[in-house]
């Protein structure tokens, strides 16, 4: 091994040192896992048709979690809901809008344009912006258990399905569970 020629090799590099170092911290860059980023909403923002998002709202899960939320008020017994939606999840997207006003003659016209804000993520993935996600709103429940006999464990079980669903008292129907 050369000695001379390492300490060469290794004097030039000295001088590249800033290089090196914005070259290494791009690779450290490349290598970390892929976060989401969110821009702030232009003003032009339109609500899209329903799509698939990360936080996809399940109703069984929902259904399943709430009965056992009502299950464990006292006298309620065993229970089983039924919820039902009235529409479905939505996303509002960020739009990018622009109005122009094209002069022909006597006439001015005003021209708008709007389109959907894509994100790229490096190779072929690509991405909308989501502003908001719109989950759906419930129609009504249904609530079958067996303390349904007991006025004031209707009236709980009618107060916590309304307030976890935005349903009003009209819309929530509990039932006696049938023996088995």
């Amino acid at each position: 091994m050369d000695w001379k020629r390492l300490r060469t090799a290794l004097g030039d590099l000295k001088r590249y040192r800033p290089v090196l170092l914005v070259l290494l911290a791009g690779v450290i860059l490349l290598l970390l896992p892929g976060r989401s980023t969110r821009t702030a909403a232009p003003s032009g923002e339109e609500t899209e048709s329903p799509a698939e998002f990360s936080e996809a709202f399940d109703l069984a899960a929902l259904e399943a979690r709430l009965g056992d939320i009502l299950s464990r008020i006292e006298g309620a017994g065993q229970v089983e809901v039924l919820l039902t939606l009235e529409s479905g999840t939505e996303q509002v997207l960020a739009r990018d809008s622009e109005t122009a006003r094209a002069e022909s003659g006597e006439d001015a016209d005003l021209r708008s344009s709007s389109e959907t804000v894509i994100v790229s993520r490096g190779g072929s993935a690509e991405e909308v912006v989501v502003i908001r996600q719109l989950y759906p709103e419930f129609r009504g429940a249904a609530v079958v258990c067996e303390g349904a006999g007991d006025p004031a464990v209707c009236l709980q079980i009618t107060r916590t399905v309304s307030a976890l669903t935005g349903l009003g008292s009209d819309r929530i129907s509990i039932s006696q569970m049938k023996g088995r």
